[in-house]
């Protein structure tokens, strides 16, 4: 790949340079902070550095496709979203294992709907299936998602915390929910009807990386600092 400098007038490729730089930077506060929190919470934030962590490499890969062929960077997008997301899922499985003592199911759950949720929608993307039925995949493992969380297994249990872990599983829940519903819009709008071009389509998905990775691992952070004892801090 050539080496082409970032335009200042290439807002598609800006975003995918500060949003790299912020996944760094976040990587490196949640390894820090890490060890503030008591050791049932630790692991959370760990996975929150990793997913960040793993954002800025593709990030900065994906910044050079763009800035180099003007093109979306499907696969390596969703090399990151097939590394990130299933770790996001996840979380909400530690967060009631912070808490409480949980069923092994709810993890597994999590983790294979997130696996049929991406697969289907690269497979669809990508061309190796029809643009229809891979949303439909797609869709099929995201409802699942949402049917877990909100009554499935790990709904019900998340119904019997309280204060600030309840809160952090009710913001996570709803960030799925919503900022996750850019994905499928965007598959809808940019590969299904073709309505969406692909420097919008690149700025929405990087704006909705910003919130669904980091500020998802934020607010775990700020739950687990918030419910560690001062004489552990």
């Amino acid at each position: 790949m050539k080496n082409v400098i970032l335009q200042s007038n290439d807002f598609t490729g800006v975003t995918f340079w500060l949003i790299s730089m912020t996944m760094l930077a976040a990587t490196v506060f949640f390894f820090i902070e890490r060890n503030s929190v008591k050791a049932s919470w630790r692991t959370s934030v760990t996975l929150s550095g990793l997913v960040t962590g793993i954002a800025f490499v593709h990030y900065m890969y994906m910044r050079d496709v763009w800035v180099t062929t003007g093109t979306s960077p499907t696969v390596f997008r969703y090399i990151d979203w097939l590394l990130t997301v299933p770790l996001l899922m996840i979380e909400f499985y530690f967060i009631l294992s912070a808490v409480k003592k949980v069923s092994g199911g709810i993890f597994w759950r999590l983790l294979i709907g997130t696996l049929i949720m991406l697969v289907g929608g690269y497979l669809g993307e990508a061309g190796y299936i029809g643009i229809n039925l891979g949303f439909i995949i797609g869709m099929a493992g995201w409802i699942y998602i949402l049917y877990e969380v909100f009554a499935g297994e790990a709904g019900q249990e998340a119904k019997k915390l309280k204060g600030a872990a309840a809160s952090c599983f009710e913001f996570c829940k709803w960030i799925v929910t919503i900022g996750w519903a850019v994905y499928p819009l965007g598959y809808l709008f940019g590969y299904m009807t073709g309505s969406a071009d692909e420097v919008s389509l690149n700025i929405i998905y990087n704006l909705a990386d910003f919130i669904n990775k980091l500020i998802f691992g934020l607010v775990i952070w700020h739950t687990a600092k918030s419910l560690t004892p001062a004489s552990a801090k």
